[in-house]
């Protein structure tokens, strides 16, 4: 039973919630909020927070807090560049230590996964599908490549959040039941192959977006009002422009000439 209070269960629950993409890039993480949701001091939330920056997966700014990384495009291609030396190199050295219970996880595994993409539901899938890396490197008996492929997915997640790849669940669900098929059947070498052209295919669908308009409130909220455009530039029956109305009146009526 995990200790709801240790920095180590607060970080965890983080990484889970970029995995599921309910945690978007730039999300703000208050130290206190964060206290209060998991009933600890801002001390063990602070610690929490230093971990996963250590970790890359949020950055401090001294003036407004901790947040979520906003990973670049450069680091989307390291990011996925190590998945693939990890990954395919984890499953040439796998050998027989996949065997028949961690088969059967692996395939439930992938059922699951299915389950979620049938039942749209967005959260599940998405840390389903990314889940599924870290599961092979535990049947694989490899407990240190799996807590590193947890960092590296949670990265990429949040990597494909903001370059919007379109590499569809469903076709990414049904790589993985290939890989394990392959696994399954002895055959090594087709699920390295797999596993390449899986990680290769996801990266190759990652096209960086146009930025957020910063000025959107602002500027949907200071829009003209009122008359359209053409509206003011229409005439009146005399053939002169229309005058502007005035906001305001004055509050004492203007001076004559003749007067001093």
């Amino acid at each position: 039973m995990p200790d709801l209070n240790k920095p180590q269960h607060i970080a965890d629950r983080i990484v889970d919630a970029i995995l599921a993409r309910k945690l978007a890039p730039g999300a703000r993480l208050g130290e206190q909020p964060l206290a209060d949701l998991f009933g600890v001091s801002r001390t063990i939330v602070r610690e929490a927070l230093a971990r996963l920056a250590a970790r890359g997966m949020v950055e401090v700014n001294s003036r407004r807090g901790w947040f979520v990384v906003q990973p670049s495009i450069e680091d989307a291609r390291d990011a996925f560049a190590a998945r693939q030396v990890i990954e395919t190199g984890l499953l040439q050295s796998a050998g027989s230590r996949i065997d028949g219970p961690a088969l059967k996880r692996l395939q439930k595994h992938v059922s699951q996964e299915r389950a979620a993409v049938r039942a749209a539901d967005a959260g599940e899938r998405s840390f389903l599908l990314g889940d599924f890396h870290v599961c092979l490197a535990e049947c694989a008996g490899h407990t240190t490549l799996a807590e590193i492929l947890r960092d590296l997915t949670a990265r990429t997640t949040l990597i494909a959040t903001l370059y919007q790849s379109p590499h569809e669940a469903a076709v990414s669900c049904e790589e993985h039941a290939e890989i394990v098929a392959a696994l399954e059947r002895g055959d090594g070498a087709l699920a390295v192959d797999l596993m390449r052209r899986h990680i290769e295919g996801v990266a190759a669908h990652l096209s960086p977006t146009a930025p957020a308009d910063p000025l959107a409130s602002l500027r949907v909220a200071l829009s003209p009002v009122g008359p359209s455009a053409q509206a003011l530039h229409t005439t009146t029956p005399t053939g002169r422009p229309p005058r502007k109305k005035r906001l305001f009146t004055d509050l004492m009526p203007p001076t004559s000439p003749l007067e001093n």
